[in-house]
């Protein structure tokens, strides 16, 4: 009897064996359509590319600090902090971390669930131990005693047939890359955004120090006026008062380029997550010129810039849905098994009875109204809506990349101009004031003179300051030092990898609380002219 038994149980342990074989061999399919990328509208060539060189493989920027070529170590210290602290790349740096974990939750499906259970039951059987009748004593002649423990172990196997947990995860994954070049465009528009306030500080110092230049100047001129008019020349009252108008004035407006100061100044700290408080950055003259931006093809923008690769990585992880969705019209197949043991002793060891069972089964949606249809609509035409969003994330980038190029021409022609204007505009004023000393030219033909000089030299700071912030958008419009190989590949994300540390319980903390060390030197020379392309 025992040998029939043994005999029966492989018999139905190869049916099982061979149904789990079938389960897996249609597992091998998914279906939904596998992800080709549709194409982007890419030029030949940029059309603002007149004057510049396109740069060889080895003229690229360097990978991350993109910074380097403007050779400002306070500039470089405050972007390297943006990494570290900014609250914005904080959060982004979680999203990522959240995405990941979403990939290991798809991951979990593709495997069987199993439970386990143990429980213990105390039974009594026999006559009343209270006694059947009121003042008789308890009695336990003929009660019996027994004790059962009984393990189980089950266990549920949904088989990813038709491939929609796998496409779940082809998409969570697509999802994850997104996620991950999305922190790394979020990284670099603060650190654009840094810069570009770092940069307005330094235009900010530029025209102070202009102001107090010109204040100095409009100082001798007005006490050569006053000599004049108390030497009983032919100047008035209204000229001294006219004098001393120009430098209350002057004064007035380096008063008022400290606040525009101030606020770049705060919004640096923000950017490095700091309080305003804590950061100083000591007064230091804009440069001249703006370094050398090496410019590639226009085929390489789409390897360069994060924000394509995430919309490209989103058309994938909306094309993954599309599976997802074309699943729910086949059945779902799942297998079932159960053991359990009943015996008198706490372990599963010469237990009187074992009950086992194994099962499959098949649940298919009859009728839905047209759910699965229209799910299957909306998930192609979010797939669709990925696609506009990718080429329109192209467009935008050759235009900024285009705006840039021609920013950056047409103010390097500007300030030749504006240069040459400031030089002739300063022998206007010389030659009037001398001619005023001698009594040739009214005053107010030297105050125009002056205006007019202030004037152009305040244009000379805003062209460069406006060249400046030009750079720092063509650099981010390039992308910066990044690149597609930066972003985590699949496998590594299935696999659990991370390029990020792991995330605990508590945010990443904020760098030293100690304040932000000042920049020692204060006033440099005067602009040199500007580095050509």
């Amino acid at each position: 009897m025992r040998k029939r038994r043994v005999v029966l149980g492989r018999a139905q342990a190869g049916s099982a064996a061979a149904a789990i074989a079938l389960a897996l061999s249609l597992a091998q399919c998914a279906v939904g359509p596998d992800y080709n990328p549709d194409p982007a509208p890419v030029p030949d060539k940029f059309k603002e590319l007149k004057g510049w060189k396109v740069a060889t493989p080895s003229d690229g920027l360097d990978r991350g600090d993109w910074w380097l070529p403007y050779r400002d170590q306070k500039l470089a210290f405050l972007l390297r902090q943006v990494e570290i602290s900014n609250q914005t790349v904080a959060s982004a740096a979680a999203a990522y971390e959240e995405a990941r974990a979403v990939i290991r939750e798809s991951q979990a499906s593709l495997f069987p669930q199993l439970t386990g259970s143990y429980s213990f039951t105390r039974m009594r059987t026999g006559p009343n131990a209270n006694g059947t009748a009121l003042g008789q004593r308890p009695s336990t002649l003929g009660a019996t005693y027994s004790t059962t423990y009984i393990p189980q172990a089950s266990g549920t196997w949904d088989i990813d047939v038709w491939g929609k947990v796998r496409r779940q995860i082809e998409s969570n994954t697509a999802g994850a890359q997104a996620s991950s070049a999305d922190l790394d465009n979020a990284k670099l528009s603060a650190q654009a955004a840094l810069a570009t306030a770092y940069f307005n500080v330094r235009a900010a110092d530029s025209l102070a120090d202009v102001l107090r230049r010109t204040v100095a100047e409009y100082k001798r001129t007005l006490g050569i006026v006053e000599n004049q008019y108390k030497a009983g020349y032919s100047v008035t009252n209204g000229d001294v008062a006219t004098a001393r108008a120009q430098v209350e004035n002057t004064e007035a407006s380096l008063i008022a380029v400290g606040v525009t100061r101030a606020q770049n100044e705060h919004a640096i700290a923000v950017l490095i997550g700091r309080p305003p408080a804590e950061l100083g950055i000591a007064p230091h003259l804009l440069p001249g010129g703006i370094p050398k931006i090496p410019i590639t093809v226009p085929s390489t923008l789409l390897e360069r810039r994060p924000d394509i690769a995430a919309a490209e990585r989103t058309m994938q992880e909306q094309n993954a849905l599309i599976g997802v969705a074309v699943a729910g019209y086949f059945p779902e197949i799942s297998l079932t098994g159960m053991i359990e043991f009943i015996g008198r002793k706490p372990l599963p060891f010469n237990v009187a009875h074992e009950v086992w069972s194994y099962g499959a089964s098949a649940t298919q949606t009859l009728f839905d109204g047209g759910l699965i249809s229209a799910q299957v609509d909306a998930a192609r035409a979010a797939y669709w809506q990925s696609v506009a969003n990718y080429r329109q994330t192209v467009l935008t980038a050759f235009e900024q990349v285009e705006d840039n190029l021609a920013a950056i021409r047409l103010y390097e022609q500007q300030l030749v101009l504006e240069r040459a204007a400031i030089k002739d505009a300063r022998t206007a004023v010389n030659v009037y004031l001398n001619q005023f000393q001698a009594g040739t030219v009214a005053f107010t033909t030297v105050v125009t003179a002056e205006i007019t000089l202030l004037a152009y030299e305040v244009t000379e700071v805003n062209i460069r300051q406006n060249l400046f912030l030009a750079s720092v958008s063509l650099i981010e419009a390039l992308g910066g030092g990044w690149d597609a190989t930066l972003l985590p590949t699949q496998s590594d994300l299935k696999k659990g990898f991370s390029l990020l540390p792991k995330l605990g319980s508590a945010p990443p903390p904020l760098i030293d609380p100690a304040p932000v060390e000042t920049i020692g030197s204060t006033m440099g020379p005067p602009p040199g002219p500007i580095n050509t392309q």
